[in-house]
């Protein structure tokens, strides 16, 4: 609606309250936990949201990569995270900003970004937790 200027500004929080109701089943008190409960929504950052679900993409990669190098979950346990640290700075953070995510991904895992870790992530995870 924003986008295609079929609404007003002014109009908005109503909009998003009302919206948020039928959608969700949920009653918004106020604009704080409404349509300001996300300081991207008050900045205009609609494309930003995105950048998260890529952002757990490519961690599904990097973790499967890191896997075979180092035992995670024992690092982790054992509440020491130095070679967790080591590997993320060998492989990904050595890099800094002199090459693009999509390099850097291919560098540090060997592969272009395959969305098929993560959609194993999410099966697994989400399998666990709702006993699927």
């Amino acid at each position: 609606m924003i986008f295609n200027k079929n609404i007003d500004l002014e109009t908005l929080p109503t909009v998003w309250n009302k919206l948020y109701k039928k959608y969700l089943g949920v009653t918004v008190p106020n604009d704080q936990v409404g349509i300001l409960q996300d300081v991207h929504w008050s900045q205009g950052s609609f494309g930003y949201f995105p950048t998260y679900a890529l952002g757990s993409a490519y961690a599904a990669q990097i973790y499967h990569a890191m896997s075979k190098d180092i035992d995670i979950n024992q690092s982790i346990n054992d509440e020491n995270l130095r070679k967790i640290a080591d590997w993320l700075k060998e492989h990904i953070h050595k890099y800094g900003s002199s090459k693009p995510p999509k390099e850097i991904l291919k560098l540090a895992t060997g592969e272009d970004f395959n969305p098929n870790y993560y959609v194993d992530y999410l099966i697994e995870k989400y399998s666990k937790l709702y006993q699927l």
